[in-house]
C-alpha cells in the first residue's frame, strides 16, 4: 500500500511513499532494539560526537530539506529554510548531554548510595504534519542522546523531510537501526509502537483525540508517554499595552503556517476600553500579511496542507459568520484559505474549538478578572501571550492563565533550550529544554555497603 505525497500548493503530485506493515514495523523495533544495545554500551564522548555529526550533515542539507518541505507541507521556504536550522540546533544542544547525564551520590548509612540515568531502550516517536522536521527532532535528538534507539512514524500527508533526516543520520555515522523512520497508518504503526512491549516510551504529537487513546493503550503495559496536543491559545491585549505594537504581531501569532500550530493565539482578548482601537489597527496588520508561493522568499503565509483540512478550517467559516475583516490567498489550484477575523459570541464553536487553520477571534474583556477567567475557560492550556507595559500585571496574570507556555510582549512560544508542554488536555509530560533527555530514562538507585573497621576495645 502507498500514499500519494501532493504539493498543497498547487495540487500536483510530488511522489509516493509506500505504507509499511505490522510485520515490518515489528522488524524495525527488533533492528532498533539490537543498535540500541550497541549504542548504550559507547562512550558517551563517542554518541556526542556523532550526534554533532549529525547536526553537522543536516546543515549541509539545509536547502535540500527545506526543498522537500515546501513541495510536501507548503511551507514558505524562508520558514523551512528555519526549520531545517533548527533540527540542526536541537542536534547539536543535545550532542551535548551524553557526557553529562551525570548521577547522584546520595548520603546513606553504612555504604556508599548512587544514581545512575539508564535508557529506556526503544522509544517510539508519532509526528503530525504540521511541523514534521522540528517536531521530529523534539523527540528524536534527546531520546538518542540519552542511548536510546527510536522509531519514528511521520504523518501520512508529510513524511518527505523526516525520511531524509534518517538517511542523513545513516551518513553522518548513526549504527544501522537506531534511528529509522517507519511511513504509514497510524492505525497501523503507529499502533503497534503502543502494542509492541520493546517499544518502552511512545512520544505524540497530534490531536487530543487520538492522544487519549494513545495514553489509554499504553497504560495496559504501564507504558510511558509524552503527549503534547492541541490548544487554543490567548493573546490578552490590556489598555497599557504598546497597541500598534501588539496589533502589528497578532497576525504572526496565529496566521504562521497557516495557522497550523498547536500555540497559535486563536482567541485574541482586548480590553473593552482600546477594543475599537485596537480593531482600527489589526486589520491593516491582517491585510498585510503576504499570502502566495511557499518558494517566493518574500511569502509570509502559505496553503493549508490538504483539501480535507481545507474543508475542516472552511466550516468554521460559514456564510453567516461574524467577519470583521480578512486578508487575501491566491485563486487556483492550491489548498488556499485567506487570514480571516471573527468577532463571534464566547460560546461560539469558533471560540471553543482548535481551528488550526488562519483564522483568529477577537473579543472584548472589562478587567483583568475577566481576561484570566476567559482565558482559562478552555479544555487546553499551551501557549498564550500577554500585551501590558506594567510589570507587576504581566506577572500577575501570567500566573494566573493555566498554560504551559506564556509570553509577555511577544509571541514566542518554543525555544530549545527551555521545556515545552501544556497544561490540562494540552498534553503530558514535557519536550524541550537541558533535562529533556532524562524524560528517556530510569533513575535506577545502586547502594555500595561497607564493611565496617572492627570495634577496637
Amino acid at each position: 500500500m502507498s500514499h500519494t505525497i501532493v504539493n498543497p500548493a498547487d495540487e500536483t503530485v510530488v511522489t509516493t511513499v509506500e505504507a509499511a506493515t505490522v510485520d515490518e514495523t515489528d522488524a524495525a523495533i527488533a533492528d532498533a532494539a539490537r543498535a540500541q544495545r550497541e549504542w548504550a554500551r559507547a562512550a558517551p564522548a563517542d554518541r556526542a560526537r556523532v550526534l554533532r555529526r549529525f547536526a553537522d550533515a543536516v546543515d549541509g542539507a539545509i536547502d535540500e530539506l527545506a526543498g522537500l518541505e515546501v513541495r510536501n507541507s507548503g511551507h514558505p521556504v524562508g520558514q523551512a529554510r528555519w526549520e531545517a536550522g533548527h533540527v540542526r540546533d536541537v542536534l547539536e544542544y543535545y550532542a551535548a548531554a551524553p557526557e553529562r547525564m551525570s548521577g547522584r551520590q546520595i548520603p546513606v548509612a553504612g555504604g556508599l548510595d548512587v544514581t545512575f540515568h539508564e535508557p529506556l531502550g526503544v522509544v517510539g516517536v508519532i509526528t503530525p504534519w504540521n511541523f514534521p522536521m522540528t517536531i521530529a527532532s523534539w523527540g528524536f535528538a534527546p531520546a538518542l542522546a540519552a542511548g536510546n534507539a527510536v522509531v519514528l512514524k511521520p504523518a501520512e500527508w508529510t513524511p518527505l523531510t523526516s525520511l531524509r533526516l534518517a538517511e542523513l543520520g545513516l551518513e553522518a555515522g548513526l549504527p544501522e537501526g537506531l534511528f529509522r523512520v517507519i511511513p504509514g497508518r497510524g492505525s497501523v504503526v503507529g499502533e503497534r509502537f503502543v502494542t509492541n512491549e520493546t517499544v518502552r516510551k511512545v512520544v505524540f504529537t497530534g490531536s487530543t483525540e487520538v492522544g487519549k487513546r494513545i495514553m489509554a493503550g499504553c497504560a495496559d503495559q504501564v507504558k510511558r508517554v509524552t503527549l503534547e496536543l492541541g490548544g487554543k491559545s490567548a493573546n490578552l491585549v490590556f489598555a497599557d499595552a504598546d497597541l500598534e505594537r501588539a496589533a502589528a504581531t497578532a497576525p504572526y501569532g496565529v496566521f504562521e503556517n497557516a495557522g497550523q500550530d498547536c500555540c497559535a493565539r486563536s482567541r485574541i482578548l482586548v480590553e473593552r476600553s482600546v477594543y475599537d482601537r485596537f480593531m482600527e489597527l489589526l486589520e491593516p496588520a491582517v491585510q498585510g500579511v503576504k499570502v502566495g508561493d511557499p518558494a517566493d522568499e518574500s511569502t509570509e503565509m502559505g496553503p493549508l496542507v490538504a483539501r480535507t483540512h481545507l474543508d475542516r478550517v472552511a466550516s468554521f467559516v460559514p456564510d453567516d459568520a461574524d467577519v470583521a475583516f480578512r486578508g487575501t490567498a491566491p485563486d487556483g489550484p492550491g489548498f488556499w484559505f485567506a487570514p480571516t477575523v471573527l468577532t463571534p459570541a464566547r460560546d461560539s464553536r469558533a471560540a471553543r474549538e482548535e481551528i488550526f487553520g488562519p483564522v483568529v477571534s477577537v473579543f472584548p474583556f472589562d478587567d483583568e478578572a475577566d481576561a484570566i477567567s476567559f482565558a482559562n475557560a478552555s479544555e487546553y492550556g499551551l501557549s498564550g501571550s500577554v500585551w501590558t507595559r506594567d510589570l507587576s500585571r504581566g506577572i500577575r496574570v501570567a500566573r494566573a492563565i493555566e498554560s504551559g507556555n506564556l509570553s509577555v510582549n511577544s509571541h514566542s512560544s518554543v525555544r530549545y533550550a527551555t521545556p515545552f508542554g501544556g497544561f490540562k488536555q494540552s498534553g503530558l509530560g514535557r519536550e524541550l529544554g537541558p533535562d529533556a533527555p532524562l524524560a528517556f530514562t530510569e533513575t535506577k538507585n545502586v547502594f555500595f555497603a561497607v564493611d565496617q573497621p572492627p570495634v577496637v576495645a
